[in-house]
């Protein structure tokens, strides 16, 4: 496999189904992407070349090969990484509304232990501004700087909340975009690829055990292991978004995401209080083509 062989890239955003998006057009066998998120041209880019190429050990065979790797939105650097090895890329981003963007990165890194349950110190824009939970958001920054390089017709922008409504249409929009014929089933909604109420170990638990991980990780398999871990496995009780919260979070992005509709051609008219469709107009559903 060759760079230039590589054809397009789900960005992101994170927590915004892009997993779900990646599993449907893995079932096309005219598409082949890896299922690891690589983020190799934003996390792991001193790895080099040859190492992100190893990753595609398929032939192309005509199929359109891409990859997944939500870090490349709200990383700075990996727009113009990209730019300089893959000029050429069709780009898709899937946006959900930010607020709740955050709040789910909140809870899955809460319920790896990774977080405490002040939730106020990540998410409110008083305490948490330019942290990764709310930076995360800042889609119209983010998007920005792709097309301060990529023409506009190589950026697909999606939203979550359609995928809800309309999961075929949504599937849809993709496939054509990558210039796929014949329509494809989707993943079922119902199947949560990441459930955050799955029950696990609690993360205050986790939190303690974390310098043991390296030492217990050869056991994971072992059936004695799992019967212990199985003790002290339960759901997790999240903090919950308070509604005063949510509209703090809201007023923080207002102005960004009034530029985003506009960049997309959409009416974002109650996207941020949790009406997606209330007074929304749907633009171009395909690329980007900014003035």
């Amino acid at each position: 496999m060759e760079m230039h062989e590589i054809d397009f890239l789900i960005i992101g955003a994170a927590k915004s189904a892009t997993t779900w998006l990646q599993q449907s057009l893995q079932q096309d066998p005219n598409i082949y992407m890896p299922s690891p998120e690589l983020h190799y041209f934003s996390r792991d880019y001193d790895r080099g070349d040859r190492w992100y190429l190893s990753n595609f050990s398929e032939e192309k065979n005509g199929r359109l090969v891409g990859e997944k790797s939500n870090s490349y939105m709200d990383t700075q650097e990996a727009c113009s990484r990209i730019w300089e090895k893959l000029p050429k890329a069709r780009l898709i981003a899937q946006l959900r509304n930010p607020v709740d963007r955050a709040y789910s990165d909140y809870c899955m890194l809460y319920r790896r232990g990774e977080v405490g349950r002040d939730i106020a110190r990540y998410l409110d824009p008083r305490q948490g501004a330019g942290g990764r939970f709310l930076d995360g958001g800042l889609y119209f920054q983010q998007l920005q700087r792709y097309l301060d390089r990529f023409p506009g017709d190589q950026l697909l922008v999606l939203l979550y909340e359609d995928l809800k409504t309309d999961a075929h249409t949504q599937l849809s929009r993709v496939r054509d975009f990558l210039k796929l014929d014949g329509n494809m089933t989707p993943v079922p909604l119902s199947k949560k690829v990441k459930d955050k109420a799955e029950p696990v170990v609690n993360p205050t638990l986790r939190r303690l055990l974390r310098p043991l991980k390296p030492v217990v990780a050869r056991f994971r398999d072992n059936t004695g292991f799992k019967n212990i871990r199985s003790l002290f496995v339960g759901e997790v009780q999240y903090a919950p978004l308070s509604t005063e919260l949510r509209d703090r979070m809201a007023d923080y992005y207002a102005a960004e995401s009034e530029k985003l509709g506009a960049l997309i051609g959409r009416d974002l008219t109650g996207w941020l209080r949790g009406h997606p469709h209330e007074g929304a107009r749907q633009g171009n559903a395909g690329a980007l083509h900014p003035s």
